[in-house]
């Protein structure tokens, strides 16, 4: 049975040089913790986490390039986070829910060291984060994602949205389409549909949702059976709900 002094291999993320400071030098209570990396940016962090497999990370949520939450998405539920965050009540109530450790700047050691203690209890018990959950209930409300952000093993592509062709689903995965390449992410249909923009993006398909500005025309293939001719050639197969769908959008 492990110990809850259990040695513990930490990653700090935060864009402040002051702010990793003050959790490493809280940390120097804790001789059974290592500080493996320290990263200024979400890039950063990608990497590391994808090439030293930590324990636990400090995640900052308000970053340039990256934030915390994307982070999270290009991540997944690989590592626990202790969120370290000056994030309005609204998103740290969906902590709370959820049961996410976070730390409100600025806080305290004895603050520091709850939730150390609360990440090593989650850790032991290996539970899984509620990455999904957490990230529609904390993120701030807004528009259509502009990126989409794809991680292959400590890289992380990102892809303007207008340089998608189509999403295609593919088992557990979804692959996106864009610039003659192709990205697979681990996520599914609704999510990706749920985030674009859909005066531009059409679910045509349960497989297949377009880029209508890719469309050439829409050809009848069989008894009520339509294919998408893209202008590039491709062809993809329209549903009779997903015609529907277009119709109203071309």
């Amino acid at each position: 049975m492990q110990s809850d002094t259990q040695s513990l291999r930490v990653v700090i993320v935060d864009d402040e040089p002051l702010a990793r400071a003050v959790i490493r030098e809280y940390l120097q209570a804790h001789p059974d913790v290592d500080v493996v990396a320290e990263c200024a940016n979400g890039f950063e962090a990608v990497k590391a986490v994808s090439e030293l497999s930590p324990d636990l990370m400090f995640l900052d949520i308000q970053m340039p390039k990256l934030d915390g939450f994307e982070v999270l998405e290009l991540l997944g539920r690989t590592i626990p986070v202790v969120f370290t965050t000056a994030f309005d009540t609204y998103a740290l109530r969906a902590f709370d829910v959820h049961a996410v450790d976070y730390l409100l700047k600025p806080f305290n050691q004895e603050r520091f060291v709850e939730a150390l203690s609360r990440a090593r209890a989650r850790i032991q018990a290996r539970e899984p984060m509620p990455l999904e959950e957490l990230v529609a209930d904390a993120r701030p409300r807004q528009g259509p994602v502009e990126r989409v952000l794809i991680r292959d093993g400590a890289q992380v592509h990102v892809i303007p949205v207008e340089r998608i062709d189509y999403v295609e689903a593919q088992d557990d995965y979804v692959c996106f389409k864009a610039d003659g390449k192709d990205y697979l992410k681990d996520q599914t249909m609704g999510a990706v549909e749920a985030s674009l923009d859909p005066a531009r993006f059409v679910r045509i398909h349960r497989s297949y949702l377009l880029n209508i500005e890719r469309i050439a025309r829409v050809e009848l293939y069989a008894k009520d059976s339509r294919v998408a001719i893209l202008r590039d050639g491709r062809r993809l197969p329209v549903s009779r709900a997903g015609y529907a769908r277009l119709a109203k959008l071309l």
